[in-house]
């Protein structure tokens, strides 16, 4: 029997590998929700020492995973490559648990394949050097299963618990897996069909491990409360996430779309198909024997986490975003690789296919809608956003610059990497046609406007221009579309005077009429409202 490669090892082989992967990108300036909540919340832990931020608004995220990237600061020092190693680290960690897992519920083989699938997925690529807290949180959770199926309660509470103070949503799997627990001591004939579940004949004690994990977020939250005032997050942010995302229809659609995230988003869907058409084929024999496949109840576990986090992300989350579901990937790409293993003869090839379709995503955007953090769309707009503004700083130093959430926030603070100095900034919403429009009755208020696309486009999709659709992606999931550059400027009385664009994301420097401009000193106060997104935007 071949002996298990030394977690050690392993740790340090897929932290290499990545580290390598990611070169490129480390030295990148922060992005989106990085710039706009996790770096201005760590970087105030740093300076100030409390868990409660004060240069933007609070979220009530746990603090762990900003507290690890304030840590690496101070060790080391305040700059990008230290936040993103900081973070590969925590990658390598997480993927180390996706290899025990596997190896424990499978066998090393399987392992090696579904660490592999998992650490060149899109998603968690891309998300494996930014500084946000969905990767951590997925990361522990992975070894909080590990630590269950391996019949480890007072582990499995521990890691459960780690993951609930990284993110609040990370006590889904353990709450789930108790009522799972529950579910399996009720007597009933669908125990003999998939096997008794081992929990079934054990006391409580399993399930108050399980429980366990709450008691730190509460105290968090009571923590939060007292210096705040508010449990869940400034009142905008829970009336975003939650109260306004309490609605049939759009549970139904958010539904669906988190059903594509889990088995088919960023060419995920040809790992499906192939493990759905191996599932037609005979399991292959070695030495006379069916090769073993996951017990069933392991199975069934597996799943009770993938549906939770399915359904539960269905209901909250203003802004579906694939990431929320990276706690159930890993368990995907695991029963994916075990099923392909036994039944196909040449799996690994097949696993190359899968290996080479995740790659391709990495660089060509699908031909629907997507969250640039997804892929390396990313670093497009990153690049974008940084010669724009560098640009706008050597030729406008002393503008006042309308814009939109993030830039504005890259405008205003130069650590965030994009300026040397902070601008002056003028915001709104979003560059809609309503919200431009709105801003070209008080033009006088600024210099120059740095418009850019907001949301990802692609030039060709189906169903991209059905109006039904449209009009409900506007009521449920704050849809808009961006003004192109040149409407937007001769909407504003301007004229371009930078514009660049990357696969279907764009951005431009509009200079405005010099007759529209009042001196600084003659200004009146804009009676518009100024509107900062940064508080609701970030999930």
């Amino acid at each position: 029997m071949r002996s298990s490669p030394h977690p050690a090892l392993v740790f340090a082989v897929v932290f290499v590998i990545i580290f390598v992967l990611h070169l490129p990108l480390l030295q990148l300036p922060y992005f989106w929700d990085e710039a706009g909540y996790y770096v201005p919340a760590a970087r105030d832990l740093l300076l100030t020492g409390t868990v409660i931020p004060h240069t933007t608004i609070s979220n009530a995220h746990p603090p762990l995973v900003l507290a690890w990237i304030a840590l690496w600061w101070k060790c080391i020092g305040y700059a990008p490559v230290v936040t993103r190693s900081a973070m590969l680290l925590v990658a390598a960690f997480s993927l180390l648990g996706v290899f025990r897992l596997a190896e424990r519920v499978a066998n090393t083989s399987v392992a090696i394949g579904a660490t592999l699938c998992t650490a060149l997925y899109p998603v968690f690529f891309a998300q494996s050097s930014l500084a946000q807290v969905d990767l951590a949180a997925a990361g522990l959770t992975i070894w909080g299963i590990y630590a269950y199926v391996d019949h480890r309660p007072a582990a499995a509470a521990i890691w459960f618990s780690l993951a609930a103070v990284a993110k609040e949503t990370a006590v889904l799997a353990p709450v789930a897996l108790v009522a799972w627990e529950l579910l399996a001591m009720t007597p009933g004939n669908w125990q003999k069909r998939f096997g008794a579940h081992p929990s079934a004949r054990r006391s409580g004690k399993r399930m108050l491990a399980l429980l366990l994990p709450l008691l730190p977020l509460a105290a968090w939250y009571a923590y939060h409360f007292a210096r705040t005032g508010y449990v869940f997050g400034n009142p905008e942010f829970f009336r975003y996430n939650v109260a306004a995302t309490l609605n049939p229809l759009r549970f139904v659609i958010a539904l669906a779309l988190r059903l594509w995230q889990a088995f088919g988003y960023l060419n995920l869907w040809v790992l499906t198909i192939a493990m759905l058409l191996a599932m037609l084929l005979p399991p292959l024999r070695d030495a006379g024997a069916a090769r073993p496949r996951i017990a069933m109840q392991t199975q069934i576990v597996f799943f009770v986490v993938i549906g939770a986090y399915m359904v539960s992300m269905a209901v909250i989350g203003g802004a579906v975003l694939a990431r929320y579901m990276l706690p159930a990937i890993p368990l995907v790409m695991i029963l994916a690789v075990s099923t392909l293993r036994r039944r196909i003869r040449y799996w690994p090839a097949v696993v190359g296919v899968v290996v080479l379709a995740f790659v391709f995503a990495w660089f060509h955007n699908p031909p629907y809608g997507f969250s640039p953090e997804d892929n390396l769309a990313y670093r497009d707009y990153i690049i974008l956003h940084e010669d724009a503004e560098r640009f706008l700083e050597a030729r406008y130093p002393m503008a006042h610059v309308l814009t939109a959430w993030p830039a504005a926030d890259e405008l205003s603070r130069p650590w965030l990497g994009y300026t040397t100095r902070p601008m002056q900034v003028v915001r709104i919403e979003d560059f809609s046609a309503e919200q431009v429009l709105s801003a070209a009755e008080f033009r006088s208020h600024f210099e120059v406007a740095l418009v850019f696309s907001t949301k990802y486009e692609p030039p060709h999709t189906l169903g991209g221009h059905w109006k039904t659709w449209i009009d409900l992606k506007r009521r449920f999931f704050g849809f808009h579309r961006d003004l192109p550059p040149a409407a937007a400027a001769q909407i504003l009385g301007g004229r371009i005077v930078f514009s660049d664009q990357r696969k279907q994301q764009w951005i431009a420097l509009i200079e405005m009429d010099k007759g529209e401009i009042l001196d600084a000193q003659e200004r009146p106060q804009p009676s518009f409202p100024i509107i900062s997104l940064h508080d609701i935007s970030i999930n």
